[in-house]
């Protein structure tokens, strides 16, 4: 008689007796019912590095780890989330997340315009800052307009700020980018006192908001966060004088509060592309609303930058005011810097 065509009491087995499976009648089925953490801690993610999160708990930080029930589900940046373990915060302490809130926002990139793979920036901000310096680096227009294509696609309102204007006058910069109705603030550095001008407006415009900062390399970000939040010392450098570009110094985003404790600022690794792969063109014109009604005489498919485009005769008529044919070409150009048809700013991704 083989040894599975018997019953074997416990004191029976021996070596020969490996192969044999458990009765699965006897075996306790696994539950698919998860914990519902009802005690979990609230916490807003500070920062992310190598799969350890800083959290704000309360007036504290804690450092944590994702749960593995969470499975796949990525955490970033200004997510909301539950945590349970040691929130003590204390150096030896560890926690686990093992809930993230729905996002109220998602700012995403891509590598490219082609690359299918989206990459979270940071979740739940309102506002994106777009940093530009006028002059060293020069300004690259494509890239801020597909910046502006990423904030209206996530819903935040865009924010230009432009550096450097003790170096170059920015009226000329700023003419291209009135029809868009983009709110801006200009800064200056003192020589002699290194003194950075215009921070108040910048800081008024802040308040009682996430604001994720985003722009190239060598701009001045990064010295921008450090002086609207003292003691940051997030890295500075300076720009190659051969190549016209920044070397990249934040290596991580990281969520910095500021000091009047109402409102945050989101400080990001400097890019040197923005991928709009996950942008659904068809959205864009909302941000429009002067211009949008125009589409409804437009052909099936229209992509609002052809011949056949109904707009070009809604603005010669008038009807989008006296600022739409600026108005529309601007349009046309998010347009083409979404859809890769504008050229210049398809450099090689910054390492984040």
């Amino acid at each position: 008689m083989s040894p599975r065509s018997r019953r074997i009491s416990a004191g029976d087995y021996d070596e020969s007796h490996v192969r044999i499976r458990p009765n699965r009648r006897g075996s306790r089925p696994r539950s698919k019912d998860r914990p519902a953490h009802a005690d979990a801690v609230p916490g807003f993610v500070l920062g992310v590095d190598r799969g350890r999160y800083t959290v704000l708990v309360e007036e504290h930080t804690v450092t944590a780890m994702k749960a593995r029930e969470l499975g796949r589900k990525g955490i970033v940046v200004g997510d909301r989330v539950g945590l349970v373990g040691d929130t003590s915060g204390s150096p030896d302490a560890l926690a686990r997340i093992v809930r993230v809130e729905d996002r109220t926002s998602v700012l995403r990139r891509t590598a490219d315009d082609s690359d299918p793979v989206e990459r979270v920036i940071v979740a739940n901000a309102d506002q994106l800052v777009v940093v530009s310096a006028l002059v060293n680096p020069e300004p690259r227009p494509r890239l801020i307009d597909r910046c502006l294509v990423a904030a209206y696609a996530a819903g935040l309102d865009p924010l230009l700020v432009l550096t450097k204007a003790d170096l170059a006058d920015p009226a000329d910069f700023l003419a291209n980018y009135a029809p868009l109705a983009v709110p801006y603030v200009v800064t200056s550095q003192d020589a002699e006192t290194g003194q950075l001008g215009g921070l108040e407006p910048l800081r008024e415009k802040l308040t009682g908001r996430v604001s994720v900062f985003v722009g190239h390399s060598g701009v001045g970000k990064s010295t921008l966060v450090n002086a609207l939040v003292p003691g940051t010392d997030r890295a500075t450098g300076v720009v190659n004088v051969v190549t016209g570009r920044g070397r990249h110094t934040s290596t991580s985003a990281v969520a910095l509060a500021l000091p009047s404790g109402d409102g945050w600022v989101v400080d990001t690794p400097g890019v040197r592309s923005f991928g709009l792969a996950h942008v659904d063109l068809t959205r864009i014109i909302h941000h429009f609303p002067d211009l949008e009604p125009g589409t409804d005489q437009c052909p099936r498919g229209c992509t609002h930058d052809e011949e056949e485009c109904a707009l070009d005769e809604w603005v010669a008529q008038g009807k989008a005011g006296p600022a739409g044919p600026s108005r529309l070409e601007s349009l046309r150009r998010l347009l083409r810097a979404r859809s890769g048809s504008e050229s210049g700013e398809h450099d090689t991704t910054a390492r984040a």
